[in-house]
Formats: C-alpha cells, structure tokens, sequence
C-alpha cells in the first residue's frame, strides 16, 4: 500500500498529541447500562414511533420522547425560549395526487409504472423522440420531447457499497439528463433497464416523497425539467412510431416543522462551564416507506436511535459527576433530509458558538465486527482538529480497545461518508468535530435495520468510548485547537 507523506506527518502529529492529553478514567462510567442502553433503544426505534420521518407528527413523537429522556436524566432544556426545542421549518416539494401520465392515450399508474424523480409543475402534450443511444442527440433535438433507455453511468458504484441498485439507477439518471439537459429537450422519460428494474419500487419510494429543504434558504432545489421513469413494460408503446405522452403534472409546496432537542449538564470549573462539549446525533429516519419482506416500517434503529440513546447514558455519567467544561447535547431532526438540523444549530446556535469546544457526532454505532469501529474527521483531508483527534484515539487505546478505522477519510472513498452525517455542518462553521461510527451494513435504509440486529454490548463500547473522548476535552486546561494548515 502507498503512503503518502501527508499521512505520515497527520499520522505522528496525532501520536505527539497523544502524549501530551493525560487520560483519566471518566468517573461515572458504571452509570452507561447495557440495560438502559436496551431499553431506550427498543422505545424509539419500536414500530410505534413510525420510522420517525422529518416533518411528520412520527418525529416530533420521537422528538417529544428524547426530551423527557432528557429531563429525567437531569438535563437542563437549553433550546428556544427556556424549551428542550428548536423548531425549523421545513420546505417539502411533492407530485400532487391527482396528477396524470398517459402514453398513446392509455393511462398509465404513477409510482406504480412511472415515476417523477422530481417535482415539476408541467403540462406535456404532443409526440415523443425515440432515441437508441445518446448519440442520437446530434440529430437535432431541441425543444423535443425524447424517451429512452436508461444506460449504465459511465462510473459504476464500487462493488459492496450500501443500496448498490439505488447509487446505479441515480447516477444513470443523473447522467443522461445532464447530458440531454444541455440539447435543450423539454421533457425526459427514461425506460427502466433490467438493474434499475430489480428495484425500482424501493428507490422509486424516495421520488413519491419529494424534495425537502430549509425554508428561506435560498436553495433552488427543483429544476424545472420534467424527468419521468418508467418501467420496461413501456418500452414498446414509447418506441412505436408516432407515440405520444399526455401528463398534467401538479405539485404540492407545504411548510413542516421539524425540531432539534437541546438540553445542557452544567460543568462544574465556575470559568470553564461557559464552554461546552457538544454531543450530536440525529433522531429522525425515514418513516413508512416501501414494504420489503412485508414489512413497511423503516425503524431505523442503528440509523440512528443508536445515537440517541447513546447520549442519553452520556447525559446520566455527565450529570452525576461533571466535567469542568459543561456538555451540550443536540439531537437533530431533518439529518437524512440533508443534514438540515444541523445546519439550523449552526445558522441559529442556542449558546455561543465560539463558546463549543468540540463537537462529537455519532452516527450508527450498534453494528459489524465487535472489536472494529471508525472514526471520521482523523485524517487528511477531512480532519480539522489534530489534537481532538489526539484525545479521541487516547480514549479508545486506554479504555474501549476498538480497531480503528479511518481509511474512509480518503477522498477517493466511493461512499463519500465523511459528508453524510452532522459532524459536517460543524466542522464547515470552523468547530472542531469528529464523527464516531461502525460504518454500513447490508440493512442501511432498509426496513431490516431493527432493534434485534443492535449489538448491545457493542453499542455500550460506543458510548463510553464517545463519553471518555467529551470527558477528556471536557477537563483540559485548554479546548482542542483547530488545524491551521
């Protein structure tokens, strides 16, 4: 394996600052319960809770839950208004019920045999340009309605990565409008091919959902470009000569609250208290989505009730027995939205925000390999703290033994992970944070991430892990600096 001289000297900046952080054994490590860890996690990542999806009544349930939590550990509310709650709005874009597709004067179902993989309000009517290849696009096509199959994208999904038929068929898509887009077409229908078909009731779910955003923004996140797939069954009618599409398509724009929790431990140093090391984590899923197996309710329970409850045992250590630096805990709502929860905090933080010392992020920590875990933010070009990253593997060497990880650091890595959880929105607002995880499995996303595939005694490792690294930042005589190279 080549090592490049970048990570030789991250490598031993990090070791140097390893020796320099003192590890002290947190005081109130017996208050982290498998027990409780189990209980709390079969409570919000139960059926009940609906999969917690961000702007539904199902993860402000969920939300509602985590704050009584919160006040029974002993947590003080730290949100808006003397409340555990942060409320922001959410914008939500979707395809109107009564919507209609035809093709050749024959009615056909959306999301059943063809789906708007994006909102746009359009009126279609008039014949449709067959086109064999891409190549077809020399022959003038502009301001024409075209369909299609759907090619393989030039770079495939690296093997073994999560929701492999999914990442195929949006990186297809993606492609081909991109390309169509720029001949100036008005209209796109693309036929399913044979991989994008296996699945296309499970992706296609996430298109019926819409789009989401922060109101007021400024994000532009419709194009206006009506882009509509469809199953290979169509393929016949769509290459027939003079066919035809017929579409009035309507959408919806509705404005949903969702919330952070906020809740605070008092430090217990009468100066350093006014600093606070933040515990981050998200609380919302993605709701009742496409049965697999039979089963419709997307749990979510490692994606990310793990977290949670998590910090929910750190929030009991922290009260019992403070750190000089207070805790600060944030569970963030809309994250599988687009990280919005916690880009609301950063806009609109309920302290100071040159008053957070570090920010520790967790995002599924209950599965794989029980000795293995992964942190994020270690190493270039990712990590923007050397010496948080210092206190962290010192934490894990003394106390919870883990095999680190932190190759998904490299930029090249296919999954992108470093930018796919909260941890980001901090670091980009010039915090210190880092991102602690056990990486992927074949259930991310799927209605199988539940409660009974948690491995427990891991997750405890996880926690104590997370609280030994914010006890560690929450007592130093100084709060990790951030990399200025």
């Amino acid at each position: 394996m080549k090592i490049s001289l970048a990570f030789i000297l991250t490598f031993f900046t990090i070791l140097a600052n390893a020796q320099k952080n003192v590890f002290v054994l947190p005081p109130a490590l017996s208050s982290i319960k498998e027990s409780d860890l189990k209980q709390d996690l079969f409570a919000l990542a139960s059926d009940n809770m609906r999969g917690r999806r961000a702007g539904t009544p199902d993860e402000l349930r969920a939300a509602a839950w985590i704050a009584e939590q919160a006040r029974k550990a002993g947590l003080k509310p730290a949100g808006d208004d003397g409340t555990y709650f942060q409320y922001f709005p959410l914008r939500r874009i979707t395809v109107n019920e009564g919507s209609t597709l035809a093709l050749n004067g024959k009615s056909v179902a959306l999301w059943k045999d063809a789906w708007l993989t994006r909102p746009v309000e359009s009126r279609l009517e008039g014949s449709l340009t067959w086109l064999k290849t891409l190549a077809d696009t020399s022959t003038g096509i502009k301001g024409k309605m075209v369909a299609m199959n759907l090619q393989a994208p030039t770079r495939l999904p690296a093997k073994g990565v999560s929701l492999w038929v999914y990442r195929y068929a949006l990186s297809a898509i993606r492609q081909q409008v991109a390309i169509l887009s720029r001949q100036g077409v008005s209209a796109i229908i693309l036929v399913a091919d044979e991989t994008a078909e296996s699945e296309i009731g499970f992706f296609g779910h996430g298109f019926q959902e819409g789009v989401y955003q922060l109101e007021g923004s400024g994000s532009t996140a419709i194009n206006s470009l009506p882009v509509i797939l469809v199953r290979h069954s169509l393929a016949g009618d769509l290459q027939q000569a003079g066919s035809t599409i017929t579409a009035a398509i309507k959408v919806n724009s509705y404005v949903y609250p969702s919330t952070n929790v906020v809740a605070s431990a008092p430090g217990s140093d009468p100066v350093l208290k006014n600093q606070f090391v933040l515990f981050s984590g998200h609380h919302d899923h993605d709701g009742v989505g496409e049965p697999v197996a039979g089963d419709s309710i997307w749990n979510g329970a490692d994606d990310n009730a793990t977290v949670c409850v998590a910090m929910l045992a750190i929030a009991r250590a922290w009260v019992k027995s403070p750190a000089k630096r207070s805790a600060l805990f944030v569970w963030h709502g809309a994250e599988e939205r687009g990280l919005l929860g916690s880009q609301w905090y950063v806009r609109h933080p309920t302290v100071k925000k040159e008053s957070i010392a570090a920010v520790l992020n967790g995002d599924m920590i209950g599965r794989n390999n029980p000795d293995s875990a992964a942190l994020l933010g270690a190493v270039a070009p990712h990590s923007n703290s050397a010496e948080l990253v210092a206190i962290a593997m010192k934490s894990n060497s003394q106390l919870t033994h883990f095999k680190i990880d932190t190759s998904w650091d490299a930029a090249d890595h296919p999954e992108n992970w470093y930018f796919r959880s909260d941890h980001l929105s901090y670091a980009q607002a010039g915090i210190p944070a880092i991102f602690f995880t056990t990486l992927l499995h074949p259930d991310y996303h799927t209605p199988r991430d539940e409660t009974q595939r948690i491995d427990i005694k891991k997750l405890s490792g996880m926690t104590k892990w997370m609280y030994a690294t914010g006890w560690s930042v929450g007592n130093n005589k100084t709060a990790p600096a951030i990399d200025t190279n």
